[in-house]
């Protein structure tokens, strides 16, 4: 398994593994899990800010789409291209939140696990996505459709990604394994229906069109902006055809 080979890819799939040179403040995400949320919320802060985001939420729901697809990403490259992926233990994991990737994420560990659809979700839904939303849901107010949404569209993001290389570098193979491998990933309760149709658009909205200069991500639920007014406090809408 080379994980330089899997991040050319892309800079979200891209997963390092010597000690940071940048002198972060990489910490394992195990512990924003049993509730060291402090660089969580500093990472929500940090992106709320930048995009000057009206609402905490919208803030929350767009650094937690970034953490998502780069979770999704650093798992499904190497199983799409070589079968097996990193086993992302929480405990071994590190993140910083103050870096955007490829230097955000350091992988400690040395193990490997079977690209099946049970080992992606157990290393990723079950033990990263299912704790972060929790964690997310104690720094602030945010609905659960609306994360579960975003983890649904961070891995079809992942999968177009891989689909648009591997068409690139004519590794047919790599495209049949991953979207294989995300159809099945999709068959969870969890990620069913939060993207839809060949295009996988997602059924529900990130809130990134409400930030000052924001628009409509490419697979968004919306064709146009919507008014605020008619949608006070929803974040979805019947699935776009």
């Amino acid at each position: 398994m080379d994980l330089v080979e899997s991040g050319r890819v892309g800079g979200f799939f891209a997963l390092r593994t010597t000690v940071p040179e940048t002198g972060g403040a990489h910490l394992p995400l195990a512990r924003l899990y049993v509730g060291e949320g402090g660089p969580l919320s500093a990472r929500v802060d940090r992106v709320g800010a930048r995009l000057g985001a009206p609402e905490r939420r919208v803030a929350a729901s767009v650094a937690h789409l970034a953490l998502a697809a780069r979770l999704w990403s650093t798992a499904l490259g190497p199983a799409a291209l070589f079968g097996r992926f990193p086993d992302l233990d929480p405990a071994r994991l590190y993140w910083d939140p103050a870096l955007t990737s490829p230097d955000d994420l350091w992988w400690a560990g040395t193990t490997t696990r079977p690209a099946t659809v049970a080992d992606l979700r157990e290393a990723v839904q079950l033990a990263h996505l299912v704790p972060l939303h929790e964690a997310l849901r104690r720094d602030g107010r945010i609905s659960p459709r609306l994360l579960w949404g975003n983890a649904g569209s961070a891995l079809a993001g992942a999968l177009r990604e891989l689909t648009r290389w591997a068409r690139a570098q004519d590794r047919p193979e790599v495209a049949a394994r991953a979207g294989a491998l995300v159809t099945g990933l999709f068959a969870h309760p969890d990620l069913a229906g939060t993207v839809q149709g060949p295009a996988l658009r997602r059924s529900s909205c990130c809130l990134y069109y409400r930030c000052p200069g924001g628009g409509l991500c490419g697979d968004c639920v919306f064709d146009h902006p919507p008014v605020r007014g008619r949608l006070m406090g929803l974040e979805t809408r019947p699935p776009a055809p």
